[in-house]
């Protein structure tokens, strides 16, 4: 991680390469030397050079707006003293700013004013345009609304895989990027290539601005894979990867359990500091059932299609006529079991007291699987954990890896001789430093979460999705791929999601309909 001295010294380093490549540049525009040389004024006078909003400079001190905002300057320079060829646009561009020594020390370009930039050609400022617009779309992307896809079924039937998502970031708060090298709009890889995105020895801490609301229990969160170590996401290679806190892949859940909670799964039902979880009236949650068929007419593939089910369907017991039908909703169990060739559909329960070595805390020492484990407290900030063996597994990896190493803190937790350990000395308590959560799907038996990695830090905490604005169904044909019903729906509320893409396209037309008018005033 970037410490405050390297980054002082990062700092330092870019206020002499741009002093030295451009102090007689500030004196051809009639400012002295020095100007050059003052970090943040330097860049100031350089907005009245180039005739540029002195708030640019704000864009230089945000983490990869900045990346894109270096190459405007550098156009924008060199075109203030009239190098604005196609050549010379290049030239800065490729030379990472440097081609600016050589008009600062071999060219002798007088300064152009305001009147003589807008007589020259266009290259410099169609490019300028174009880095300017990715700006504003980083902005965006980054700051303020984030497109996201639904991959996985772990959410039917609130969200459908194919669902196109608008995620908000500025509801719990945007987190300023921890990676600043990387490429704008894109997540841990280069699309179509599996490329890397970023480069990860550059970390800055992490910062996240306020938000305008908390997570609240059952909200729908967008946050980064705690454990993700693949290159990118589905990478099936089976190779580990370090990556930052951002890069990590994006997950969708629902946060069953917010900090401060106590949780424990009985039978597969969640309960919250003791009592069952109390779901909003858009949740349908679904298990995996084992049915077995009666009669000739029992064909359960034909099931599968007309109680839309996810996820598939596979033999049981092919001899009994038994199934094993992977999610069935609340809302669809009654009709389904009273089909006239369903006999019977029980849900696939783990019993109490099976060891599942695959679920959290991942060591096989606790006799808990999917649908039975707890009871679980999940931290807030400021907590004081006690730590002792009975909780020593649990709070391990949230100590050494999100409070720890994700923070740039080394801390080792170990157990030895009865006694809790932290970097080798004995404690009985822990503070704890951030707010976490509990993330689950709502196809139970379908959903890779937090049964499987524990806990969510806040640090990971990335958005909320607000919208689908788009639906897309690959197993349909031709309009029908489209789920139009599902156009420009809320995420949240209560009731049947209720489309707005009638509205969305009066807008457009009125919008269309008034510049059409305003071009045929002006003619």
């Amino acid at each position: 991680m970037l410490t405050f001295i390297n980054l002082i010294l990062l700092v330092l380093i870019v206020q002499i390469i741009h002093f030295a490549g451009t102090w007689k540049l500030y004196v051809k525009a009639g400012y002295p030397a020095w100007n050059a040389a003052i970090p943040i004024y330097n860049a100031v006078v350089l907005t009245k050079i180039m005739h540029r909003p002195n708030w640019w400079v704000i864009l230089l001190f945000i983490p990869v707006i900045n990346l894109i905002m270096f190459p405007v300057f550098w156009v924008e320079t060199i075109r203030s003293f009239g190098k604005d060829s196609k050549l010379d646009t290049v030239l800065v561009i490729l030379s990472l700013g440097f081609y600016i020594y050589y008009v600062n020390y071999f060219e002798d370009n007088d300064y152009l004013g305001k009147r003589e930039l807008n007589q020259q050609n266009k290259a410099g400022e169609t490019l300028s345009s174009i880095l300017f617009a990715i700006v504003a779309a980083t902005i965006v992307h980054t700051y303020i609304m984030q497109p996201f896809t639904i991959p996985t079924s772990s959410l039917e039937k609130t969200l459908l895989v194919g669902d196109f998502l608008f995620v908000s970031k500025f509801h719990y708060g945007a987190k300023t990027p921890q990676t600043p090298v990387a490429l704008p709009m894109v997540h841990d890889s280069i699309p179509l290539t599996g490329i890397k995105s970023y480069v990860s020895q550059i970390q800055l801490p992490y910062f996240r601005f306020p938000g305008f609301q908390e997570i609240k229990r059952n909200d729908i969160v967008v946050f980064n894979w705690p454990t993700d170590t693949v290159r990118m996401f589905r990478d099936k290679s089976g190779q580990h990867y370090h990556k930052p806190i951002d890069k990590k892949s994006n997950y969708v859940k629902r946060a069953v359990g917010i900090a401060g909670d106590s949780l424990k799964i009985e039978n597969g039902v969640i309960y919250i500091n003791q009592k069952p979880e109390q779901l909003p009236e858009r949740v349908d949650i679904q298990y995996s059932y084992k049915v077995q068929g009666k009669g000739k007419g029992f064909d359960p593939y034909q099931l599968y299609k007309l109680y839309n089910i996810t996820d598939g369907v596979g033999f049981a017991d092919r001899n009994k006529d038994i199934y094993q039908f992977q999610a069935i909703s609340d809302n669809t169990l009654e009709d389904f079991k009273y089909h006239p060739n369903v006999a019977s559909a029980e849900p696939i329960i783990m019993k109490k007291g099976y060891k599942d070595s695959s679920i959290f805390p991942n060591n096989g020492k606790v006799n808990w699987n999917r649908d039975q484990m707890g009871s679980i407290y999940i931290p807030k900030k400021d907590d004081v954990l006690p730590m002792n063996e009975s909780n020593f597994s649990i709070y391990r990896r949230l100590i050494e890896v999100y409070e720890g190493e994700e923070m740039g803190i080394e801390q080792k937790l170990t157990f030895q001789n009865g006694k809790v350990m932290l970097n080798n000395q004995e404690i009985s308590e822990y503070q704890v430093k951030q707010n976490y959560y509990w993330m689950m799907g709502d196809n139970r038996h379908n959903s890779e979460d937090s049964r499987f990695w524990g806990f969510v830090p806040e640090t990971h905490i990335v958005g909320k999705p607000v919208f689908v604005w788009m639906s897309w169904d690959s197993n349909a044909t031709g309009f029908n791929k489209i789920r139009w019903e599902r156009l420009f729906t809320t995420v949240g509320g209560d009731g049947e999601p209720v489309s707005y893409f009638p509205y969305f396209l009066m807008v457009v037309v009125l919008g269309l309909g008034y510049r059409l008018f305003k071009k045929r005033k002006e003619a």
